[in-house]
């Protein structure tokens, strides 16, 4: 019989799991609130939240290095040409918009103002990152295993990206022996990503309870004043996630002679999908179909700016980063300072390189950035308990970028092809 429980439980998707979770938390934590019990969901509650804060702390960096190593590996020098460099330039510029729009819409709609998160924990959080020139020259690691050990994100991202384009450059070596030595050092970085996106899988599984948890705390400490703030981030996101296809992907494919609207038919299944299974990579085998039948580009072009795209281009992602990172500032009453907000954008589109292309990586890759403006995933602080609030409605958030995302290396696709001359116009007739 507990077994039958267990199975059914880990079979029942984690989307509604999660959201349960948030649900009866909520319940939970006003009813607290109602019979004055907040001591008692601090002492025996919250701990199961500040449990699973710890497990996501244990997943950030080897999922960044692992991730960055096998992502960056995969721009292959002999494609590194015109088409490599051309799609390249292109995700890192929409990434950067994306960010912008993210941050736009956090700064307009005044995300998580109200919820105070700082005085009800009793103190606030003192962000003090270094100032932007410092944290540029700072990217570049003196010693990269303690860059890693003391969890300098973006000193990380940068050893990771350089390893693994120098593992490429080993790979197709003549030499048999760098050959075998590039190709097994990529193979234990690749196996050690898969490993720890199986841990996330396990975690994930946790991640109800967590949640469950944390929110109970909130809610029995804040009261009904967080739904609010959640229902604006939501439609912040939404807004900067319409604003991203409409001003970047539709704007760019009319300079280059495309027509949008024509471009959003022909990718309504990918986009579709996309929503659904939360997946960019899940995603990859119906945009390759709709990138070949119904756009007519060439499979020399999309079989390698797609599986691409799909590892290193999240725009959707890097604009979710920067409306929550300020959700997290503004609940905790520290707003960021405009320096802090282009370090933002620097780590956003850097992270987006390493974020994996599976449902609700970009939570993990999220207190990353938060690392990198000063706001520490701490257990028990402001921090983690607006983290804690994110999370609840991630699933929601997660399937508009995801679809954004997939949308992005569509158009980015359809560009490139366009001026290679490799997309066949007559399926873009009537």
């Amino acid at each position: 019989m507990g077994k039958g429980l267990l199975r059914r439980y880990l079979d029942y998707p984690v989307l509604w799991k999660i959201l349960w979770g948030l649900i009866l938390g909520a319940v939970f934590g006003l009813v607290a609130a109602h019979f004055g019990w907040q001591d008692a969901v601090e002492t025996y509650i919250k701990p199961f939240g500040d449990l699973f804060v710890r497990l996501l702390k244990m997943l950030v960096m080897p999922i960044v290095l692992a991730s960055l190593v096998v992502g960056a590996s995969s721009i292959s020098p002999a494609r590194l040409g015109r088409v490599g460099v051309k799609i390249v330039v292109y995700y890192l510029f929409t990434s950067a918009f994306a960010v912008f729009f993210g941050l736009l819409m956090g700064n307009l709609f005044h995300v998580g103002s109200g919820v105070d998160l700082g005085t009800g924990a009793g103190k606030a959080i003192e962000a003090q990152p270094p100032s932007l020139v410092d944290t540029l020259l700072n990217i570049v690691p003196t010693n990269p295993f303690e860059s890693l050990s003391s969890g300098a994100v973006l000193q990380t991202i940068f050893f990771a990206i350089v390893l693994g384009i120098a593992l490429t450059y080993l790979i197709n070596r003549e030499d048999e022996r760098l050959r075998t030595a590039g190709t097994t050092l990529l193979r234990a970085f690749d196996g050690l990503a898969e490993a720890m996106y199986l841990i996330v899988g396990g975690v994930m599984q946790y991640a109800p309870i967590g949640v469950f948890a944390l929110i109970a705390y909130v809610m029995a400490i804040q009261g009904t004043k967080v739904i609010g703030p959640l229902t604006t981030v939501v439609l912040a996101v939404y807004v900067g996630l319409v604003l991203q296809i409409l001003l970047v992907y539709a704007v760019l494919l009319k300079i280059f002679g495309i027509d949008p609207v024509k471009f959003l038919k022909r990718a309504k299944d990918a986009m579709l999908t996309a929503f659904v299974t939360r997946s960019s990579s899940g995603t990859l085998p119906v945009t390759m179909r709709v990138a070949e039948e119904g756009m007519g580009i060439d499979r020399g072009i999309f079989s390698f700016t797609l599986p691409l795209g799909a590892t290193i281009n999240m725009d959707g992602t890097a604009l979710y980063q920067g409306v929550t990172v300020l959700f997290v500032a503004y609940a905790i009453g520290q707003p960021l300072s405009l320096s802090q907000q282009l370090v933002v954008v620097l780590t956003a589109v850097l992270a987006s390189i390493g974020t994996a292309g599976v449902p609700g990586a970009g939570a993990i890759m999220l207190a990353m950035v938060l690392q990198s403006v000063g706001l520490d995933l701490t257990a028990g602080s402001p921090v983690a308990l607006a983290y804690a609030m994110i999370l609840g409605i991630d699933a929601i958030l997660d399937m508009g970028r995801t679809m954004v995302n997939v949308t992005g290396d569509l158009a980015g696709t359809t560009i490139v092809a366009k001026t290679e001359g490799e997309l066949d116009e007559s399926k873009w007739k009537g």
